[in-house]
């Protein structure tokens, strides 16, 4: 008898297939310290502004770094492209439907201006706040250097998968370890999903890694390419190799997980599968003080050849500071996020970021539904 060989599937879970179980202790939610540091630099708040267009310009950066979160800015999109980054918005957001992509790829296509790299970077600074930038590992050489020069804080590396091993015959790929000791600031990476890269990365000396591939609301890799882990498990992973990491060498670096969030609970499952930080984009650009006014589409959706994120309506549901703080005007967890992370930590009877990655998770497909037909059925009605 010929035995076949086989691979075996593993089972992974999304925000909405767990759950949370209670602490056997709880804790006043206005007692948890819910703070992030990024080498020397300490955060209020555990959350980062997604580098997109339609979350962060600089004006959206210096309001939500004085509520204590961490914005970034995409260095290579329209606020680096266009002298009037309004205009490009305004068209952006005035298409319609059948005409988004493309006019995306058009209103992209254009090349960065360098010159302009400094200008956002300054105009943030004068604000009185941290100022984080992303590139892709293409543009890192090129750009890092003229943003840290204008003065930025932070520096993330970005793409849809990025790992410590490139190969190429056409050109020399980004090497992280001299990079870091290049640009002598922090430096996050992403975007990854597995233990092995997580960890790999991790020994470049890098102070943060972003979890997930293809989440995000504007994002269409996952139906595109095919790949993807879900974002429980991805952070599992993920943060399994940050503490292997920490074993062997000493070092913490901070594990944020990037893209997939709809409620306060789902930010609440990340830090307890081990985040030490959430990204968010679509819940921010539901802010009244986003660039995207009411839109959010994805970063590579201009490519040329093969787009992989798309504009989506998300509409404007408040202030920043109404959807961090409060008070919520809606039931369905998109408000209050900082009241939601801190009232489950209460719960949980976790006094800080790291208790939470101790609490229990289970397997809970029925969590959102679960008693809740009058729910569904009104809400339908």
């Amino acid at each position: 008898m010929t035995t076949i060989p086989h691979r075996e599937l593993r089972r992974a879970y999304g925000f909405d297939e767990v759950a949370i179980v209670p602490g056997d202790i709880t804790v006043n939610p206005d007692q948890t310290d819910i703070e992030l540091k990024i080498g020397e630099i300490t955060f209020a708040l555990p959350v980062l502004a997604a580098a997109m267009d339609a979350v962060v310009d600089p004006t959206f950066a210096i309001l939500f770094n004085k509520l204590g979160g961490m914005p970034v800015l995409n260095l290579e999109g329209i606020q680096t492209k266009y002298d009037n980054p309004a205009e490009a918005l305004e068209e952006i957001t005035q298409a319609p439907p059948s005409q988004a992509t493309p006019l995306l790829q058009k209103i992209y296509s254009l090349p960065i201006k360098e010159n302009l790299v400094g200008e956002r970077v300054r105009a943030i600074k004068r604000g009185g706040a941290r100022c984080i930038v992303s590139v892709t590992p293409a543009n890192a050489k090129k750009l890092a250097p003229l943003a840290i020069e204008a003065g930025a804080d932070i520096l993330v590396v970005q793409s849809t998968v990025t790992t410590a091993r490139h190969v190429s015959k056409s050109y020399k790929g980004l090497t992280f370890t001299e990079l870091q000791q290049a640009v002598r600031i922090p430096v996050l990476v992403g975007n990854c999903v597995s233990y092995e890269a997580a960890l790999e990365l991790m020994r470049t000396g890098i102070a943060g890694i972003l979890v997930g591939v293809g989440p995000g609301a504007a994002c269409t890799s996952r139906e595109v390419l095919g790949v993807g882990v879900p974002q429980v498990t991805a952070t599992m992973d993920c943060a399994a190799a940050r503490d292997t990491y920490f074993q062997e060498s000493g070092r913490y670096v901070a594990v944020i997980t990037d893209g997939g969030f709809r409620t306060g609970g789902d930010i609440c499952k990340a830090i307890a599968a081990g985040a030490d930080a959430v990204m968010l984009g679509s819940l921010f650009a539901q802010a009244k003080e986003a660039p995207g006014r009411g839109y959010h589409w994805g970063m590579a959706g201009p490519h040329p050849l093969l787009p992989r994120g798309t504009r989506v309506k998300v509409g404007i549901k408040g202030s920043l500071e109404q959807i961090l703080f409060g008070p919520t005007t809606v039931t369905d967890g998109s408000e209050n996020l900082i009241g939601a992370l801190r009232t489950c930590m209460g719960v949980c009877g976790a006094f800080n970021i790291k208790d939470m990655h101790k609490t229990q998770i289970v397997i809970a497909p029925a969590i959102k539904t679960e008693g809740k037909h009058l729910q569904a059925a009104q809400q339908c009605g």
